[in-house]
């Protein structure tokens, strides 16, 4: 049984994950969802850090301005999203606190998985579904690199944030 507490915290940033991704839609590929859930993964743990996936990209990918996706793209977009809380508990089960460069390193490293099985998985299925399946892969793959450039930024630079809430979270005094 999941506490109350807990469900407070996967709505709430389920509706940051929607509320970042309006304000970052005309940012092609450049969105916060995957370190979202990752933090929300790596501070209340596996479900809790799925739930947010699911629930914030099935949000997003429904009601975003450009249209909801067609439904075989919708399902990959929420796996992969919620693959990045999976990312997240195993970080937070790892020997993070070390010090600054390599724990900089180690989350760039986390960032590109968490990209890297995303783009996986919807790249495949819009490829499969839109055809020419080879071309419309690899047209997509400059699109991929923007997202793993953007968040292999973001993770290191927007870490301490989660560290702050997991200390608040996690840490008795």
């Amino acid at each position: 049984m999941i506490p109350i507490r807990i469900i407070a915290r996967v709505a709430i940033f389920s509706a940051i994950i929607y509320v970042l991704s309006w304000g970052t839609s005309y940012l092609p590929n450049f969105n916060l969802i995957f370190f979202i859930v990752f933090s929300a993964g790596f501070v209340w743990g596996l479900l809790p850090g799925i739930l947010v996936g699911v629930v914030g990209m099935g949000l997003w990918t429904t009601f975003n301005p450009f249209g909801a996706a067609m439904p075989p793209v919708m399902i990959a977009q929420v796996i992969g999203a919620s693959g990045s809380g999976v990312v997240g508990f195993l970080f937070s089960k790892l020997n993070w606190k070390e010090n600054n460069f390599l724990l900089k390193l180690k989350l760039s490293f986390m960032a590109v998985i968490c990209t890297l099985f995303y783009y996986l998985l919807v790249s495949v299925v819009d490829a499969w579904l839109f055809q020419p399946f080879f071309p419309r892969l690899i047209s997509g793959l400059p699109w991929v690199g923007i997202s793993l450039l953007s968040n292999i930024l973001i993770f290191p630079l927007l870490f301490n944030v989660t560290l702050n809430l997991y200390n608040r979270e996690c840490v008795k005094p």
